[in-house]
């Protein structure tokens, strides 16, 4: 009996092992697979992120660069040391550059959220000042984040171009980022803006700008007091008083774009708001004043010369905002030598540019500036284009402002040297560009740049230590500078 249970058991334990593996050999169903869908709502290269209902789009490009002559990349010859002319200064310089950006899109009932990022970065090659011993700059990677920003029923938050600009920026045809005019911010400001679409192409703008940083919105604003002789023939003409932040810059623009083309007036108001006289409260301040600026410009497209064909024009007027004329890239203080040509050791000519200047006891004098550049750009065929490119700008002190620099300047002056700190400065060029294949571009970009300054005479200079130039008797004298750039890129 105890035999049959025990051959019953076994029996049994083995129909239970031999249908438990016959059940793990069954078929598994096996998981959907979710493709990548392409999303065709925002146009070519948006696909459906797995999972949702976001379009997003990868982009960007690489680029190399090659600039002949020039001050990094793409600059005049100015400052230490290009603008030196001597053996301190780079016959070449070149860069390294990788733009990435991401932008996704998501339809709602209130319309289509937006975000993009652009983030570059760059490499360039390295620069020397000073002498024995001699200082580098290191040639190291840099990371820039020109747009950041979110789009929602009308609204913009974060980080992009200004509404104040042209659609080109500082280039009406290409050209060097140094083109006086207008205004440019195509590295970005923070920034809150609405835009209001009347349809047909006609909209209206309005934003709140931080334009509180060194490379946007502010130019100087001397508290020139403080003015040496060293600070002086570098363009420096006193401590740069910028006081903390109180209001936002205040734009506004109207815009019509369509197939003829483009017209857009923008306007600005800037404020001026100063540290102290000296290093603490108790010598007291000089009062707010508002800067603004207005711009026009004016794209015309379709052109009886070639499919493809544009002219972009653009004027402006600042008073007391000087860089939305010589923009963000533009050097708000810089200085160039050359040869002599009356017996002195060598030729100089240099610049400052401000929003405004005080002394101790005085209120802000503002500086007025004027300017306008343009560019035209023929295609040959669709693998060749040529433009040909300009621009033009005068800064001008009030009386106020230019007395208080010319005290400073006295104390370099030769008999018979007058002051004038005004200057008008222009640039014109040509490039040619050549897209063998589609995406991808090689260029070649020739410009000259022209300081016209309205100091005379000579000076007893100090010296530049990081230009290693000597103290001595130095011809003021206008200065020019002649730059190439070439470039491959290729866009993804």
């Amino acid at each position: 009996m105890k035999l049959v249970k025990s051959l019953l058991l076994g029996s049994a334990a083995g129909l239970i092992a031999v249908s438990g593996a016959q059940a793990a050999d069954l078929p598994v169903k096996a998981k959907a697979v979710e493709y990548v869908k392409i999303c065709s709502l925002y146009g070519a290269g948006f696909y459906y992120m797995p999972g949702t209902d976001t379009c997003i789009k990868l982009g960007g490009y690489l680029r190399a660069d090659a600039i002949l002559g020039g001050a990094g990349d793409y600059n005049f010859q100015q400052g230490a040391n290009a603008g030196s002319n001597n053996r301190l200064t780079n016959y070449y310089a070149s860069r390294a550059r990788f733009d990435f950006n991401v932008d996704t899109r998501t339809a709602t009932e209130y319309g289509v959220v937006r975000t993009y990022a652009d983030m570059v970065f760059t490499w360039d090659s390295q620069s020397v000042t000073g002498s024995n011993p001699s200082a580098f700059s290191t040639g190291s990677a840099a990371l820039g984040l020109y747009h950041a920003f979110i789009q929602f029923a009308g609204f913009t938050f974060g980080r992009t171009v200004s509404i104040f600009d042209a659609p080109w920026q500082s280039y009406p045809a290409g050209g060097p980022d140094t083109i006086p005019g207008g205004s440019n911010h195509t590295n970005g400001v923070n920034q809150v803006a609405y835009t209001a679409d009347f349809g047909q192409g006609i909209t209206a703008s309005f934003a709140l700008q931080d334009e509180t940083t060194a490379t946007n919105g502010q130019s100087n604003l001397w508290n020139v007091s403080s003015g040496t002789a060293a600070q002086f023939v570098t363009g420096v003409y006193g401590a740069n008083a910028w006081g903390g932040t109180r209001s936002p810059d205040i734009i506004g623009q109207v815009r019509v774009d369509q197939a003829w083309g483009l017209a857009q007036l923008s306007v600005a108001a800037h404020d001026l708001h100063s540290a102290y006289y000296g290093a603490t409260e108790s010598s007291g301040h000089p009062s707010d004043k508002w800067g603004w600026a207005v711009q026009g410009s004016l794209a015309i497209k379709n052109i009886p010369t070639g499919a493809g064909d544009v002219i972009n024009l653009q004027a402006v007027y600042t008073d007391g905002a000087t860089r939305y004329n010589f923009q963000s890239l533009f050097p708000q203080s810089f200085f160039m030598f050359s040869g002599s040509s009356n017996g002195a050791y060598q030729s100089t000519g240099f610049a400052g540019l401000s929003d405004g200047v005080f002394g101790t006891g005085t209120g802000i004098d503002t500086v007025k500036t004027w300017g306008v550049r343009g560019g035209y750009t023929h295609n040959w065929s669709p693998n060749w284009a040529s433009a040909v490119y300009g621009g033009y700008a005068q800064l001008k002190y009030g009386n106020t402002g230019k007395g208080l620099i010319c005290t400073n300047f006295a104390a370099i002056a030769l008999p018979g040297a007058t002051c004038n700190p005004d200057f008008n400065f222009a640039v014109v060029g040509v490039n040619t560009v050549w897209t063998p294949v589609k995406n991808l571009a090689f260029t070649a970009d020739l410009s000259w740049s022209r300081l016209d300054q309205k100091y005379s005479g000579s000076i007893a200079s100090p010296g530049i230590a990081t230009a290693a130039k000597p103290a001595a008797v130095y011809e003021l004298k206008d200065q020019n500078s002649v730059t190439m750039l070439l470039r491959a890129q290729r866009n993804f």
